[in-house]
């Protein structure tokens, strides 16, 4: 596993000891930056469930302007720590050990990109996107003090495909899909405000 763009790229990443994580792989990872790339640049992002933290240092290898990475596991809060160290990007970045629905339930803080790759079978992806969907200035609007962007904010579901189904989460809509073996990645957006005149 490593970075496959940016300030970084090509530093070999550790990855956490057992088989509690699923890593994504650097095919995935190229893609979902490739669709990513014309909006990465000066973004707020959030990484959940972070495991060894590829996602959220694959964004500010590539641009990003700082990273919350939220894992329950103390192993996995130590490998991001050590693959910031190891691409040099601690410093646009914050790793809590923490719960990350209590964090969702509590935290004051918007973001452009929440990414949402959680244990596999447990529907912690639904009850994600339903916390989010509750809470939807978790992710910017266009609107926001978004210093002149023109997107709304995006959460970005990673799961296995027999995981997928239809949800009903208020202000956001499924806006694409894309499927790499067994693994899918499922957009959603925050509905914009009507454009004025």
């Amino acid at each position: 596993m490593r970075v496959v763009a940016g300030s970084a790229k090509g530093r070999k990443l550790h990855v956490v000891p057992g088989h509690g994580t699923r890593p994504i792989v650097d095919r995935v990872k190229t893609s979902l930056f490739d669709i990513l790339r014309p909006r990465i640049e000066g973004v707020i992002m959030l990484d959940l469930f972070a495991g060894s933290g590829s996602v959220g240092i694959e964004a500010l290898s590539q641009g990003a302007a700082h990273c919350t990475f939220l894992d329950l596991s103390v192993q996995a809060v130590a490998t991001v720590k050590k693959n910031l160290a190891l691409t040099h990007l601690s410093e646009r970045a914050e790793v809590r050990c923490t719960d990350a629905f209590r964090y969702l339930r509590g935290t004051q803080r918007s973001f452009d990109l929440i990414y949402v790759a959680p244990p596999q079978y447990k529907n912690l992806w639904v009850a994600a996107m339903q916390l989010i969907s509750e809470r939807p200035e978790l992710l910017r609007s266009p609107s926001a003090e978004s210093e002149g962007r023109s997107e709304s904010g995006l959460a970005i579901v990673q799961i296995d495909p027999k995981e997928y189904r239809t949800l009903d989460v208020g202000e956001f809509h499924e806006t694409r899909q894309r499927r790499y073996g067994n693994t899918l990645l499922v957009f959603f957006a925050r509905a914009s405000e009507p454009a004025s005149g």
